[in-house]
């Protein structure tokens, strides 16, 4: 009897082992499948056009699109209950806000044009800091006639500096605990480069200053246009860890005699979106902002080369 039961209890503890060692076996495969079929999830973000009128239907608007990241939705002078009634709209939806505009120039060689272009920025950063964007954006400004166009005084160091202070006292007086500050790459403005950015930075000194990046804006000439690729590397080994958010356009160059580079809808240009998105995924909080399109039906066809593009790579976009 006593050796019947031993034998049966082998026979169980065997059994039993099996069984476990097979299980063991099924979840090892099934996490290891999980593994190898999650992609890394990327923000996708653009502009809504339909209206809503509460913060439920903005969320439903961005949803339909298929996007996971948003432009903020409300201007400066919103109460603090509709803010917070759409900052809590998105933080439940999973949706990020990218980014407030600060579109203005700061270093206008016109008084009254730089005066209130500086108390938008402070109007705008507080906004951002209100709803808990990711960054407030701006470009540094230009001294030309153009709020935004070259001009020969632009990239001095007298500018430099120009823009360092101005930076600096809008960060200081807004005091910002929840977003950033950003300055928009430019082709002929201050930050053209990683370096430059990376000047700027250092001297801005600020925790609140981060980077905002437009690969588009960097390509100024045929050698960055066809080695495009190598520069955005550059730009996220350089700034990764301090970019808060990215415009998405593409950029061709044509077959005039003279240099002359157009901006496109993505998918038609010469950006390399293989580079940019295998960059920006290895920051996946970072969303990548389509823009400058004119319909609704030009933004689908840009989401869609995006995420085709992404699919190839093994990434998924919002």
């Amino acid at each position: 009897m006593l050796s019947e039961k031993k034998s049966m209890s082998r026979r169980a503890f065997i059994k039993n082992s099996l069984m476990s060692t097979t299980a063991l076996a099924c979840m090892s495969a099934t996490k290891l499948q999980a593994a190898q079929t999650k992609l890394p999830f990327l923000r996708l973000g653009g502009p809504t056009f339909g209206k809503f009128d509460s913060p439920d239907a903005w969320v439903k608007a961005i949803k339909k699109l298929g996007y996971s990241a948003a432009y903020c939705p409300v201007g400066a002078g919103e109460k603090d209950d509709v803010v917070k009634a759409y900052a809590r709209a998105a933080k439940k939806a999973d949706i990020i806000i990218a980014e407030v505009g600060a579109w203005s120039n700061p270093i206008s060689p016109d008084e009254k044009t730089r005066s209130e272009a500086r108390i938008k920025c402070r109007r705008q950063l507080a906004l951002a800091d209100r709803i808990g964007a990711n960054c407030c954006v701006n470009i540094s400004g230009s001294l030309s006639e153009n709020w935004a166009g070259p001009s020969p005084k632009n990239l001095t160091e007298e500018t430099f500096d120009m823009i360092v202070e101005t930076t600096r006292a809008i960060i200081d007086d807004v005091k910002p605990t929840r977003t950033y500050f950003t300055l928009e790459t430019m082709p002929w403005a201050y930050p053209d480069s990683p370096d430059s950015y990376l000047r700027l930075l250092k001297a801005i000194d600020r925790k609140r200053f981060a980077v905002h990046l437009d690969p588009v804006n960097l390509i100024c000439s045929p050698q960055r246009y066809f080695k495009n690729g190598q520069l955005i590397r550059e730009c996220f080994r350089k700034l990764g860890p301090y970019i808060k958010s990215c415009h998405a356009k593409d950029i061709l160059l044509s077959t005039k005699l003279t240099t002359h580079l157009d901006e496109v809808r993505p998918g038609l240009g010469g950006l390399d979106y293989a580079a940019f998105l295998r960059e920006l995924s290895k920051f996946p909080h970072t969303p990548l902002m389509l823009e400058h399109l004119p319909n609704a039906e030009e933004y689908r066809l840009a989401a869609t080369h995006v995420r085709s593009v992404a699919k190839k790579l093994g990434l998924s976009f919002g």
